[in-house]
């Protein structure tokens, strides 16, 4: 949608998927989950502003698993199925380390960009 000032302006916010692969991959970290778990965990993150859906949330964990960031197994389940548990490997370590550091960057910049924004647009009250 467009506003007034010739701006492109989203009003849903910004997209949470590619947010999502940390997010897993911190939760693993924190110790193997099924997927289900996994989604119950994720809906209550405070950084989280929406649990993502639950096709999303899959759709990383077969993606993470192929290129052995995380890895799965097989549980018996109470009284119904098997689960699937995921687990973090030592490349899926690695990779969340990498993605602290970038959001770290990332945040430095926003700040940046916070601070100019605000020297040329100061807070009313």
């Amino acid at each position: 949608m467009w506003n007034g000032n010739g701006c492109r302006c989203h009003h849903h916010g910004p997209r949470i998927e590619g947010f999502v692969v940390p997010c897993l991959l911190l939760l693993l970290k924190q110790g193997p989950s099924h997927g289900y778990e996994i989604m119950e965990k994720l809906g209550g993150l405070p950084f989280m502003d929406a649990a993502p859906d639950p096709g999303v949330v899959y759709r990383h964990l077969r993606r993470l698993e192929e290129e052995g960031k995380v890895e799965s197994r097989l549980e018996p389940g109470s009284g119904g199925p098997a689960r699937k548990v995921y687990s973090l490997t030592g490349e899926g370590e690695n990779y969340l380390a990498m993605w602290a550091a970038n959001i770290r960057r990332r945040k430095t910049a926003l700040e940046k960009f916070l601070a100019a924004f605000e020297a040329h647009f100061p807070a009313r009250d």
